[in-house]
């Protein structure tokens, strides 16, 4: 019997569609690659260590510290090992469930009691009788009802595992982009800092002229106030590094009053991030790689509710074994009577299936149905939002790599135009409001030069970001992995004693 139910199990057709990958609109190249030349790929992206590109220790000590910190990616972590044990209890169902009884009993008759049954004693009797009762039951799966449900449940794990490295990939970028800020406003607190400096020279030299008599107060009172001005300029410069700075202590889990990055100018050199055919990307975004095993997923779950039209098919066996134990008391030390002399077993099939539901199993079917398409169109969507954050920043990056030369030709422009300005203001050929434009011309070039450049460093991490990072669909674990995943509950442990409050790495 065993035999032949095995064999029906084996045989046994999967109702329901098999999954393949639904199209999406994916264009043959990037437009905002025309007439750029596709960079040799990098092997730091290739490894995910995509970092390595800024050659900056710093932030390559940062970043290794989120991903061991960042709660985020812990909640993401967690969620992935419930998928994990989600698959575990799925293909239980593929197995016969054991059980066992020991049931003891102890009865007692009175003397009327045995009278009542004919007996002619009239003495009372008292009894100990076990039962062990071994039973068996396995749910058939001939219309492959469970085997679709593991089927879904391992691409809910591998869409699980895709959002972890999504979750990994955002914490990365967001400490990167939060650290080129930072850079940022170190380099605008140097720029101020010097912009001071320079300011005061020009009012030591109006308050040197006015002391002589050659210019009035007025010169005095502007070169001062604009000193001023951007003194407090260059203060306030340190509520934007504070909050930096306490955005990137939460990304890699510490309490930003522990929290110290030194200071240290942004960099002038901006690194090319490769961008190769728009297909890849399919391969190489976690979150399009999470959206597509969301539609495998629930392909098979359209075949889990199909299979409810059909009987469901079950064995079930039940065997015991009795003894009595002598009267008024326990006698003998066997507390497991098992005897081939007292078994007794059974052994059925059960074919059941519902004549008349009102419509619940086409309801079922039809909400699969409905959730299939919509991880479709969610599928779409994501491919396309990839698509458009490509586009954006490869843009960007060329939009502001033509801003950037621009501007640091005009600030070398308004540097000599300063220069010639301030030697003419000593010589006494030029008045101060010539001097106060060519500050302020200068000042405001070397700002927005200053925040172009922060902004193509931010762009390029927006690109990595939106390239996926170096991941590739291949680091997701594949069914073997996921049916043979170990971990290390204890369930002793459990009982008694405190929680981690940490994932230990074996869950």
């Amino acid at each position: 019997m065993a035999g032949l139910a095995l064999a029906t199990v084996l045989t046994g057709c999967m109702v329901g569609p098999d999954y393949a990958i639904p199209p999406a609109p994916v264009p043959h190249e990037y437009r905002e690659l025309e007439g750029w030349k596709i960079a040799t790929p990098r092997d730091e992206l290739d490894r995910g260590d995509w970092w390595s590109i800024y050659n900056d220790p710093e932030l390559d000590a940062l970043l290794h510290e989120v991903d061991v910190n960042n709660q985020n990616i812990v909640i993401a972590e967690a969620s992935f090992h419930q998928s994990v044990a989600m698959v575990t209890q799925a293909r239980s169902s593929l197995f016969p469930a054991l059980a066992l009884a020991y049931i003891p009993t102890r009865w007692h008759e009175g003397p009327k009691a045995q009278a009542a049954y004919g007996f002619p004693s009239s003495t009372a009797k008292t009894q100990t009788t076990v039962t062990v009762a071994p039973s068996v039951s396995w749910t058939l799966d001939v219309w492959g009802k469970i085997r679709r449900q593991v089927e879904s449940d391992v691409s809910a794990a591998q869409a699980s595992a895709a959002d972890y490295a999504n979750a990994r990939l955002l914490a990365r970028t967001q400490l990167a982009q939060a650290y080129f800020n930072l850079r940022a406003a170190d380099s605008l607190q140097r720029l101020l800092d010097d912009t001071v400096a320079a300011y005061r020279e020009i009012y030591e030299i109006a308050e040197a002229k006015y002391k002589r008599g050659t210019v009035s107060i007025y010169d005095v009172i502007t070169s001062k106030t604009q000193m001023q001005t951007t003194l407090a300029q260059a203060v306030g410069v340190g509520i934007q590094r504070a909050q930096f700075e306490h955005a990137i202590a939460v990304l890699v889990g510490r309490p930003p009053a522990d929290m110290w990055v030194p200071q240290a100018p942004l960099g002038h050199h901006i690194p090319v991030i490769p961008a190769s055919v728009p297909s890849a990307l399919l391969e190489r975004r976690p979150d399009i790689s999470a959206a597509e095993r969301t539609i495998s997923s629930q392909n098979a779950l359209i075949g889990v509710a199909i299979a409810a039209y059909f009987p469901d098919v079950s064995l079930a066996g039940f065997g015991n074994s009795v003894l009595n134990y002598a009267s008024y008391g326990w006698i003998g030390s066997n507390a497991f009577p098992i005897s081939v002399a007292n078994e007794v077993w059974s052994v059925g099939a059960n074919i059941a299936e519902v004549v008349f539901e009102g419509g619940l199993r086409r309801g079922e079917v039809a909400q699969a149905l409905a959730a299939y398409y919509g991880s479709v169109a969610s599928y779409r969507q994501t491919v396309l939002t990839a698509m458009q954050q490509v586009e954006d920043q490869l843009s960007n990056l060329r939009i502001l790599a033509r801003q950037a030369r621009a501007l640091n030709e005009a600030v070398r422009l308004a540097r000599e135009a300063l220069r010639v300005t301030v030697a003419e203001y000593r010589a006494g050929t030029q008045d101060y409001t010539a001097v106060a434009q060519a500050q302020e011309v200068l000042l405001s070039n070397e700002i927005n030069a200053l925040t172009v450049r922060q902004n193509r460093f931010l762009a390029s991490v927006a690109l990595i970001q939106a390239l996926g990072g170096g991941w590739d669909t291949g680091w997701l674990p594949d069914y073997e992995q996921l049916r043979h995943w170990r971990t290390c509950v204890s369930v002793r442990e459990l009982l008694r004693g405190e929680m981690q409050a940490d994932i230990p790495p074996c869950l």
